[in-house]
């Protein structure tokens, strides 16, 4: 989702409403189908149409073999980043200092995020709540990108939003009513808080990218932009009152929210400290799996000691082995092997991030070094979280401490598999044992490059990404041979045919990814009751990002929704039934973040029309709810 401080590629969401409520009674309502089959929507045509969230697709819910009704989707925004909604004082995109209080920009104005993200839609006794996330911030009230700022921060501590909502029984129609910031303070606060899923006991599950928040042993030193994020946090969000600690980010965090309005947030420190996109719990309540979006990173998975409970479990790193051909133009194919990096619980994790630094776990030699004549014997050399290669020797009694403070970098010193990039979403398939993973770009150390220090995946570049299938089993062992206490350890991957993006010239809008296939997939999320797995699009290649409805049996895709030019697809959620209706709920984050390859007179007319400022977040609805 987050490419990096120095692109913001377009961003829009999509959340549909889910089944998994704690008290919901929707099996009572909606309708008993055989299929579903979504009719999709041509891409945008006009100005206006590019200028907006809009769905003009269509759902059959068929009720036989042969018989459906036919339903039109249709995009509606519940409110704006710049909103005020019920009794909060502030816009929906306000950021807050440590002690809730709101933060101004240079010129005086309030800092709003233009970043809606993950959306959870949770029914809590009878009441429903919506969680979402606030990415970054994009630009300021000058319209000065906020990376550009002189004297400014290039990212901004961020927050989560609660809001009280209500459904009219008859029409479906869902109303914001109420709305709160969730305050973080109680967990250090949180950076760029990306993608997010609902976890099978219902609480809300949000991923906390931890860029610019690590060390870069390639420099010898705290790098440049990592020292802007501790600068922001200590700055800005403490308010000068203490420094932040860069271990303190890059968990996701469970948000437990309440009947009356209340909530619990919970940073899951025990899941291990990376650029989680998300994280997303399988069926068996235990087993998770999250994608880590940036450069060099690795596939972790989770298996908690105990069900509904993420504060204790293990962490293992996948290593790919590849069983497609050298230089694969289809995304490739592998065989995955799990390593062990260790068991710990929360509080022991959060004990060692108070207490330990980079130097206390690593010794290393930087490139620097080598060059002047320094010896690399008894260090490894490897690739992780960036691509500058880095000399490391873990220090001894460190590996605990390094498998959740550190886990891309012990992953690679153990033989993980630390080249894929720019890792997005997951989703699972409980039924039949299939997760889903999004790779937004297959590129750097993805490529067959015979790259030093080595060349796991060997597949060819792909500017505009792909999904990959992930097969799941019961049964399998670590590579020390050690039982993995799981039912859901993903053992294979692959590209389904349909879910390759594919290169193009720029067309005449400046399209560079073809516009009717997926370019640069983020978000997804998959429906039991649909058979249908949903993507949501970032990318920096097509005009307009789509959402888009596959289905598994018949492999049809169909784009479903186009958001706001330069807009990203975000907060993908499926919600099957809530009380008798289905949502397809959709955030747009910063509006005319326009392609270079567009032509120049379609950007400067969009321009008059398109608020950089604005973002939604909403839902397409018309579809009856599944029973």
């Amino acid at each position: 989702m987050s490419k990096g401080w120095l692109s913001f590629a377009a961003v829009a969401a999509l959340a549909v409403g889910f089944s998994g409520c704690d008290d919901s009674d929707s099996s009572s309502k909606g309708v008993k189908a055989t299929k579903i089959e979504f009719i999709g929507m041509e891409a945008p045509k006009t100005q206006a149409d590019m200028a907006r969230s809009y769905s003009e697709a269509k759902v059959r819910v068929y009720t036989t073999d042969t018989s459906y009704t036919e339903y039109a989707l249709e995009y509606n925004k519940l409110f704006g980043v710049k909103d005020k909604v019920g009794s909060n004082p502030h816009a929906a995109g306000q950021l807050y200092h440590h002690d809730m209080t709101p933060i101004m920009d240079p010129m005086g104005q309030p800092v709003i995020a233009e970043t809606p993200d993950a959306n959870s839609l949770l029914k809590v006794e009878g009441k429903l709540f919506l969680v979402s996330h606030l990415e970054y911030d994009n630009i300021l009230s000058d319209g000065t990108a906020a990376y550009k700022k002189e004297g400014w921060y290039s990212r901004m501590p961020m927050n989560m939003l609660l809001t009280d909502i209500e459904q009219d029984a008859a029409n479906g129609k869902l109303t914001a009513k109420d709305q709160k910031p969730i305050d973080h303070s109680s967990v250090h606060g949180g950076w760029i808080f990306c993608f997010g899923s609902q976890t099978p006991w219902n609480t809300h599950l949000g991923g906390e990218e931890d860029y610019d928040l690590y060390f870069t042993a390639a420099s010898g030193a705290v790098s440049a932009t990592t020292a802007a994020g501790l600068k922001a946090m200590s700055e800005v969000y403490f308010k000068g009152s203490k420094t932040a600690n860069m271990y303190h980010y890059g968990y996701p965090q469970e948000v437990v929210v309440k009947k009356d309005g209340s909530y619990e947030v919970h940073k899951r420190y025990a899941m291990g400290k990376g650029t989680w996109e998300m994280p997303m719990v399988f069926g068996d309540k235990k087993t998770a799996m999250y994608g880590d979006d940036g450069t060099n990173v690795l596939m972790a998975m989770f298996v908690a000691d105990k069900e509904s409970d993420l504060s204790a479990g293990t962490l293992y790193a996948a290593k790919w082995n590849q069983t497609s051909a050298s230089g694969a133009t289809d995304g490739g194919a592998a065989t995955l092997t799990w390593i062990k990096l260790g068991h710990a619980t929360q509080a022991e994790v959060e004990g060692w991030a108070n207490q330990y630094t980079f130097e206390d776990i690593f010794d290393y030699v930087t490139p620097a070094d080598v060059t002047n004549g320094t010896s690399t014997a008894g260090y490894t050399a490897i690739k992780a979280g960036h691509t500058g290669v880095e000399y490391l020797k873990l220090k001894s009694g460190m590996e605990t401490v390094a498998a959740f403070l550190e886990p891309r970098r012990l992953a690679a010193l153990k033989g993980a598999t630390t080249e894929f990039n720019k890792m997005e979403g997951v989703a699972i398939n409980n039924k039949d044992k299939i997760a889903y993973m999004a790779m937004s770009y297959i590129d750097k150390g993805m490529k067959k490059d015979d790259s030093f220090p080595v060349d796991h995946i060997q597949i060819a570049k792909n500017n505009c990404g792909g999904t990959y299938e992930i097969k799941l089993e019961g049964g399998q062992s670590d590579t020390d041979g050690n039982a993995i206490n799981s039912e859901y350890v993903p053992v294979s991957m692959h590209v389904p045919a349909a879910l390759l993006g594919q290169e193009i010239a720029a067309d005449a809008n400046g399209n560079t990814c073809h516009v009717d296939k997926v370019a640069n997939t983020d978000n997804v999320a998959y429906s039991e009751k649909m058979r249908t797995l949903f993507i949501g699009e970032d990318s920096g290649t097509h005009v307009n990002n789509y959402v888009w409805a596959y289905n598994i049996d018949s492999q049809k895709l169909s784009r479903i929704a186009s958001v706001t030019v330069g807009g990203e697809s975000t907060g993908l959620q499926v919600v099957d039934n809530m009380d008798g209706h289905a949502y397809i709920m959709s955030n747009s984050q910063h509006h005319g973040d326009y392609l270079k390859t567009m032509p120049a007179d379609l950007v400067t007319s969009l321009k008059t029309v398109v608020d950089p400022f604005d973002a939604n977040f909403g839902y397409i609805g018309g579809m009856p709810g599944l029973k």
